[in-house]
């Protein structure tokens, strides 16, 4: 005699959690990956600046803030000024 088969599912595989990108697209000159987010929480400032065209966008940013918000941010200040 054998045994009776469990009812019980396998638990569901974890994904792996992938962090956030710190370097994003110049909206100026294009490059991919030029431009670095610097977060200062000390100072509740975040900054953008690019390697090639030395442009760059300082904000205020929050506990909560990561390098993409400052990003979109930027953005969106951009798309404000056009």
């Amino acid at each position: 005699m054998g045994r009776r088969k469990s009812k019980r599912k396998p638990p569901p595989k974890r994904r792996a959690i992938e962090p956030l990108d710190t370097q994003f697209n110049c909206p100026f000159c294009n490059h991919e990956r030029s431009c670095e987010v610097d977060m200062d929480k000390s100072r509740n400032t975040g900054r953008v600046s690019c390697r090639v065209c030395l442009e760059d966008y300082q904000t205020s940013i929050n506990y909560l803030s990561e390098p993409v918000d400052v990003y979109n941010d930027w953005i969106d200040a951009c798309e404000s000024a056009n």
